[in-house]
């Protein structure tokens, strides 16, 4: 029996699965929400793509680079000390040769701390996959809605409705588990595709907007707590509203120094009398 604070791992995870445990995976991009969702109990933290839009303010996860996604990483994990931290692949990263993507995977471990990289796609990866894996990096696949695919796809709709599309999300999910995933994320799938993949593999399949036979959910940290999140899809369940207690936190503040009510007298330092007196009545500060 694992103890609750010891590193969870992908061996823990797929022990989770067989056990019927759910596993409870969130996204976190800086030491305070990894904090915060480590301390709640999370089992995975993301370091997804996603932070170019509730973070960088961009309109889709397109512009977020390997920059960016190192830098996020190294917040998260130092932070992050049970939780079984996963870091996005970003666009482009890993879409050239399988060396690229291999060198890219491996800087989010070796310099951003990661214990995984998620990369977007089907069978298609199914060589990077493996070699990946051969190097000792750990991949979490990711099918149905991927949003590095958005415009391809048409924009942001649900996947595997008809019959050819979802025997063909079943098709890359067993492609995928062959070429050595640890875990795979199902992201706006119908329910019923969803419960068949989750039943056919042997590993944890993580869903997002895929209902709730799956092995696990998935959410982003700010659509959860309502920071300040401009959108409200279906699946996410807003668990409070932080943005409206931070926005008055703030409009009170700002209130406040208008007023000059802030700093009070319990917010100020004093000097002695004495230094007073002289700075004040001594002809000011000596040369």
């Amino acid at each position: 029996m694992t103890n609750n604070l010891a590193p969870i791992t992908t061996s823990d995870l797929r022990a989770k699965k067989h056990a019927g445990e759910p596993i409870a995976m969130i996204t976190a991009y800086d030491f305070p929400s990894a904090k915060l969702a480590e301390e709640a109990g999370a089992d995975m933290l993301l370091v997804g793509d996603s932070l170019g839009m509730v973070v960088l303010g961009y309109d889709s996860t397109l512009p977020v680079t390997m920059d960016d996604m190192l830098h996020h990483t190294k917040a998260v994990t130092r932070a992050a000390k049970r939780a079984f931290v996963v870091a996005d692949l970003p666009f482009l990263s890993y879409h050239g040769t399988v060396e690229e993507g291999v060198k890219n995977a491996g800087r989010l471990l070796q310099e951003g701390l990661a214990k995984a990289v998620k990369m977007e796609g089907g069978t298609e990866l199914a060589p990077l996959v493996k070699r990946c894996v051969q190097a000792g990096i750990p991949v979490m696949g990711h099918i149905g809605l991927t949003p590095q695919a958005v415009h391809q796809l048409g924009g942001y709709k649900v996947q595997g409705r008809d019959l050819e599309a979802a025997r063909r999300l079943m098709d890359e999910a067993e492609a995928l588990q062959e070429a050595g995933v640890f875990s795979l994320v199902l992201e706006c799938v119908p329910e019923e595709v969803a419960a068949l993949i989750s039943a056919k593999l042997e590993i944890p399949v993580i869903g997002i907007g895929a209902g709730a036979s799956c092995d696990g959910q998935v959410l982003v940290f700010h659509d959860l707590v309502g920071y300040a999140s401009q959108l409200q899809p279906k699946f996410v369940k807003r668990y409070a509203d932080v943005g409206t207690s931070i926005r008055d936190a703030v409009r009170d503040y700002v209130r406040e120094v208008k007023e000059r009510r802030f700093p009070a007298p319990e917010h100020v330092f004093h000097a002695k009398e004495e230094v007073v007196s002289q700075l004040y009545g001594g002809g000011g500060v000596r040369s």
